[in-house]
């Protein structure tokens, strides 16, 4: 079984408002030093491990750029737990 985790977050370019409210949230707290936060999500994914792994990997890249991240607002990390 490979699991392979996405992690999507806003660009570092991009005004990312549910990080500045829980930046902004963090300072009540006595964390005002905290300079900056972005929110984003993970999504996990587990495919079967048999086949062409080199070509898992691209799928799981294909997946990960054209359908779960936007690519004008949003960058990617991809995870893959079970492949060399």
């Amino acid at each position: 079984m490979i699991r392979a985790r996405v992690l999507i977050l806003p660009k570092r370019t991009v005004f990312d408002p549910q990080g500045e409210a829980v930046r902004h949230a963090l300072g009540h707290f006595g964390l005002a030093s905290v300079e900056r936060v972005r929110v984003g999500k993970e999504i996990e994914i587990e495919i079967p491990g048999e086949g062409d792994q080199a070509k898992i990997r691209s799928q799981l890249e294909t997946i990960a750029r054209d359908f779960l991240a936007n690519p004008v607002v949003e960058e990617f990390e991809l995870h893959i737990e079970g492949l060399p």
